[in-house]
């Protein structure tokens, strides 16, 4: 991650970051140069539903054009060691928060083939969910590589999007407010987080959601860090604000709590490992929440 204040980088880096993949958005809009990349040497990335299979190595497993029916979609993820790459769209998607196995597959898989998987995950989850037309219900067709899906009935494209989500550290005199969602395991807290609703700039996102959720006025909020999330497809924009008092209100329909942490508090349950403290269980290394903590802690 980097720091915006000093230009350093913190390891490791923030999981699903970093694809080394040539986009090559030129080649998308180009019918004939697409078609000219379907041979022997274009690599299909396999999957199990949306989730990777792995070679011998524990690296992601690359296939052919053989290994995928000849009706089966494919969307081109870009460039990688010349040659072209693809990923099938499944017959089912999976709209649902990470699960067991998608946080075991987070530790299996090295930094690139991670940021490879995720972006590759979002974009055939999209294609997945939205093969009907969202204006006039007709069957949509694949564009533009799979970066855009098309309607031949009423012309009206459709492209694939990523929701912004505010993720925020809330500190007061040296203290950090976290949450617990009741899908979480015991003792684990986080930074808070909330949808970025039409008509808001992120600043008002993080005001917004942090009243609502702790009853928490904020102020001075300034941006941190950024992390795709493929759980389906959101950016977790990372934010640090500053709370006017510490008296909460919490929303127990939206966390199970919130505490306020002292520094040494954090710094224990993160020196504690997988299993915490008593108290507290420190965000995954996966979810960008730890980077945030771990940026504040050091600075």
């Amino acid at each position: 991650m980097r720091n915006p204040a000093s230009g350093d980088i913190a390891a490791p880096p923030i999981a699903f970051a970093g694809s080394p993949l040539d986009r090559a958005d030129n080649v998308r809009s180009d019918p004939e140069a697409l078609a000219g990349m379907m041979g022997w040497r274009t690599k299909v990335l396999l999957l199990d539903g949306l989730l990777p299979q792995f070679d011998d190595n524990g690296a992601l497993e690359w296939g052919s054009l053989a290994d995928v029916g000849e009706e089966t979609e494919l969307v081109f993820l870009g460039l990688l060691d010349g040659s072209p790459r693809f990923a099938p769209v499944p017959q089912r998607s999976d709209s649902g928060p990470a699960n067991p196995r998608s946080w075991q597959v987070m530790q299996l898989l090295a930094p690139a083939d991670l940021a490879i998987y995720g972006g590759a995950r979002s974009l055939v989850d999209w294609h997945a969910r939205h093969r009907f037309c969202a204006n006039c219900g007709a069957p949509t067709k694949l564009a533009k590589g799979g970066w855009q899906r098309s309607c031949p009935s009423c012309g009206a494209e459709h492209f694939p999007r990523t929701d912004p989500v505010t993720i925020m550290l809330v500190e007061h005199e040296g203290a950090l407010l976290l949450g617990r969602q009741p899908r979480f395991p015991p003792r684990m807290f986080s930074a808070l987080a909330g949808f970025v609703e039409p008509g808001e700039t992120i600043e008002e996102a993080v005001e917004r959601e942090v009243f609502e959720e702790a009853g928490i006025e904020v102020e001075d909020v300034r941006y941190v860090a950024s992390q795709p999330w493929p759980f389906p497809s959101q950016l977790m924009i990372g934010c640090r604000s500053v709370a006017r008092s510490r008296e909460l209100t919490i929303d127990e329909t939206e966390l199970d709590d919130a505490r306020w942490f002292t520094r040494d508090e954090l710094i224990e349950a993160r020196d504690a490992g997988e299993h915490g403290t008593p108290d507290l269980i420190f965000p995954r290394p996966f979810a960008i929440a730890h980077h945030l903590l771990n940026w504040w802690l050091e600075k």
